[in-house]
């Protein structure tokens, strides 16, 4: 008898992250993706992960305004289009593939600081940018600066996006 409940019990268990595993990859879908990402709820649970979202969607075209970096070639605006890739940007490759790697982590490479955040306060420099457009579907109107530690961390996080600044 034990051992028919500990069968039992393995079973559902099996079951359940089958279905659990065909459902993850909506977690990680973009809104237009969605509904092909989740199967029928009459057809049985696939056993393979459905193939990830492309990594640059037609839409993704963002600018980016940059100042005071201490570079003069790194200040300026700059058009950054993902998929294809093309623009101004003068790392346009790199930055697609970083912005790519970003939200395939589940991350919004374009987050402010999060409220309350404990940020050390040392001065990065003076560089600023402003990041609108288009990502994911998403609108984006983003601010950077390197005034404290969770502003640089931040900034540094989007580099290539971001050219690297002097300190």
């Amino acid at each position: 008898m034990p051992r028919r409940l500990v069968l039992t019990a393995a079973a559902s268990v099996a079951a359940s992250a089958a279905a659990l595993g065909a459902l993850a990859p909506a977690a990680f879908a973009g809104p237009s993706d969605r509904a092909s990402a989740v199967a029928p709820a009459s057809s049985s649970p696939r056993l393979t992960p459905a193939p990830p979202p492309p990594l640059e969607a037609p839409s993704d075209r963002i600018t980016i305004t940059v100042a005071d970096t201490g570079t003069a070639a790194a200040d300026g605006t700059f058009k950054l289009t993902c998929g294809p890739t093309g623009g101004t940007h003068p790392r346009a490759r790199a930055a697609c593939d970083r912005l790519a790697e970003l939200s395939g982590e589940g991350r919004d490479p374009f987050a402010p600081v999060a409220p309350g955040a404990m940020c050390t306060m040392q001065h990065g420099g003076d560089a600023t940018a402003r990041i609108a457009g288009t990502w994911r579907g998403h609108r984006v109107n983003a601010v950077f600066n390197r005034k404290n530690g969770c502003e640089i961390a931040r900034w540094r996080t989007l580099e290539p996006v971001l050219p690297g600044a002097k300190l």
